[in-house]
């Protein structure tokens, strides 16, 4: 399939309205990107689940890109981290290994955030002006639209409901699952590609690689997140299906 194909598919598929960020979550986030994310526990509960749930995954995101001018180094790491693991479960291909290689990727905790009791309507303490920085995914929505071209291809066919063969964590668990996954060493192929991009990603944060990111690094970035956590969320708020904050 071509790529102008499958962006257009992309862009017919129908999106999910998403809320804005609660003003405990904005709150939540805040804090978290300050150094909450260094803490052993939370490093922890974040590679048991794969990350975090699609709508806080977007809303680190989120958080970060608004309040850090798009230096999404925390995220980074933590993908980058999340791909590695990918590839090495990936790795145990075969017939055999189907059913192992779908319990390597299960989610084995809830996302941190919603473990905390975080969601739409969570109250919180932050002030107003930095619950509208938080809520704003122009910035978020800058560094994706640079890069565009090389996230597409990795857009999960059935979380935005289009024939495109990629697939997500989620869904190819679920299709390893069922024994009716697509061409194992597509996805295979497609999970080290995201994976090595990611990486350069984030090594371009240290003082001797700064400068060094490529758009094809960026957007392998943003497909980390969405295949470990899902598309569904990320690509409504991509296309601009978010409502504006109250």
């Amino acid at each position: 399939m071509s790529a102008r194909l499958r962006e257009a598919q992309f862009a017919r598929s129908p999106r999910p309205a998403t809320s804005p960020l609660s003003n405990g979550e904005v709150n939540f986030l805040w804090w978290f990107i300050q150094g909450s994310i260094a803490d052993a526990e939370v490093r922890q509960s974040l590679w048991r689940a794969w990350g975090m749930c699609e709508r806080h995954a977007l809303g680190w995101l989120c958080v970060e890109a608004a309040f850090r001018h798009g230096y999404l180094h925390g995220p980074a790491i933590v993908y980058a981290e999340l791909m590695a693991r990918a590839c090495d479960a990936l790795a145990r291909g075969g017939p055999l290994n189907r059913r192992r290689t779908a319990a390597a990727l299960r989610t084995q905790t809830r996302c941190h955030m919603c473990e905390l009791g975080y969601g739409p309507a969570s109250p919180g303490h932050a002030p107003p002006a930095r619950v509208l920085i938080g809520r704003d995914p122009t910035p978020l929505r800058k560094f994706v639209a640079a890069c565009r071209s090389e996230w597409t291809r990795f857009v999960c066919g059935r979380c935005v409901g289009s024939a495109v063969s990629a697939r997500c964590r989620v869904h190819l668990r679920d299709e390893l699952t069922r024994g009716v996954a697509p061409d194992p060493d597509e996805q295979r192929a497609m999970v080290q590609a995201i994976a090595a991009g990611a990486d350069r990603f984030q090594a371009s944060f240290r003082w001797e690689r700064r400068g060094t990111a490529t758009a094809a690094d960026r957007g392998a970035f943003v497909a980390a997140v969405g295949w470990c956590s899902g598309w569904r969320t990320l690509a409504d708020m991509l296309e601009g299906g978010q409502p504006e904050a109250d």
